[in-house]
């Protein structure tokens, strides 16, 4: 009878681990013990600013992983340098999928690095998560269903100001200055078609730049003289404050609108405050040190971690701020995932998040997609900068 009861305990107990094995899923770049994410940005190259994301990122999953993980599991973020170069990409992407087995990608950067990777990565069924660009291309659900961005759409942004100065200063003469790549002509090529019908010779000079040139002060001194009162400025990175401060030394003073994702404090810092004054933007993302979020918590919460873990991050940049909301925004997810680490249920999880607030984002913006529209930011806000800080319209502007 013993030996039959001690049996009959070992069996249930064999049953109720199997039961309880059966409810782990897993792909490939997870297991009991570590969930693998992937990740490429310029830490070198001219687009060198983008590597604050991974500099941020990959501290905080050090930290998290410090006090525990995620449900008992070790996140490990690999983060490689591609240079803002497409081929780099492509190699460091094959490496990532191919050799560290990850079981996603998360928040790289680059409109014409990550499109160089798109396919690749959609034939080997790994999820490019919250893109740091914001092209249409991430709002294809039927064609790339596991393409998401982590920002406003170029075409949204450039649509909205569009309609907005043809309502609002129907006369304009507009001159643009733009990054010769996909992100600089998608912005352009949207603006223009909101402009339609009743833009027709609102433009009346352009001239673009590559990200390699040293400088974009001919280009300045072309648009400067053609006359233009309104500038369409889709500059990035060191570009911003080149722009701002030769459009100041020109004398000249249009209505000078710059692209949302060029409005952190320190490309207008380097440009000088009083070089700024009067620019105009929509805007979705918290500025760090502006004053009016000093004492909000999740600020002074990414300040302290900012300040022990990457302290050479300058306090006002806005990607450093984004990029740890985006972290908290993996972690949450994972959460969410529970011991069934798929891809598949990475996505479900993640369609599931809508309605989520990033802690950078500004409130009453939230995170949004869902089964066959996949654009994540639906409500900016009009914003001047006054001298010291971006002061918001109090009506949003949605899609």
């Amino acid at each position: 009878m013993k030996s039959l009861f001690g049996a009959g305990v070992a069996l249930a107990t064999m049953l109720a681990s199997s039961a309880f094995a059966a409810e782990k899923k897993y792909d490939q770049g997870a297991s009991d013990t570590e969930i693998r994410i992937g990740q490429t940005v310029p830490y070198s190259g001219p687009a060198s600013y983008g590597g604050t994301i991974g500099r941020i990122q990959v501290p905080y999953f050090e930290d998290l992983n410090a006090r525990g993980g995620i449900n008992g599991r070790k996140v490990k973020l690999i983060s490689l340098d591609d240079a803002y170069s497409p081929p780099k990409t492509v190699e460091a992407t094959r490496r990532l999928v191919e050799s560290d087995g990850v079981l996603a990608t998360w928040f790289s950067m680059g409109t014409a690095p990550q499109v160089a990777v798109q396919k690749y990565l959609f034939s080997k069924k790994v999820p490019q998560l919250m893109v740091s660009t914001g092209s249409p291309h991430w709002n294809e659900p039927k064609k790339f269903p596991l393409t998401v961005s982590a920002l406003g759409l170029y075409s949204t942004e450039a649509r909205a100001f569009g309609r907005w100065l043809t309502g609002h200063k129907p006369d304009a003469k507009v001159a643009i200055l733009y990054q010769n790549d996909d992100l600089g002509r998608e912005y352009v090529a949207d603006f223009k078609k909101a402009l339609g019908d009743k833009g027709k010779g609102m433009i009346v000079a352009e001239a673009s730049y590559d990200i390699t040139d040293p400088t974009i002060d001919s280009q300045l001194v072309k648009l400067a003289n053609s006359g233009a009162d309104v500038f369409y400025n889709v500059t990035v990175g060191k570009f911003v404050s080149q722009s701002l401060r030769k459009t100041s030394e020109l004398g000249w003073k249009p209505l000078h609108y710059l692209v949302g994702v060029s409005t952190s404090r320190p490309l207008l810092k380097a440009a000088g405050f009083e070089n700024a004054k009067g620019l105009r933007s929509l805007v979705y993302i918290r500025q760090p040190t502006d004053a009016e979020w000093q004492n909000d918590p999740l600020v002074k919460e990414y300040q302290a971690f900012r300040a022990k873990h990457t302290p050479t991050v300058d306090p006002g940049d806005a990607v450093g701020f984004m990029a740890w909301g985006g972290a908290r925004m993996l972690e949450e997810l994972l959460k969410r995932c529970g011991d069934n680490l798929t891809r598949e249920n990475m996505m479900t999880q993640l369609k599931g998040m809508s309605g989520y607030a990033p802690a950078h984002f500004l409130p009453g913006v939230t995170f949004e997609i869902s089964a066959d529209d996949y654009e994540p930011v639906r409500t900016f806000f009009f914003a001047e900068f006054n001298g010291e800080t971006w002061v918001r319209g109090k009506e949003p502007v949605n899609r």
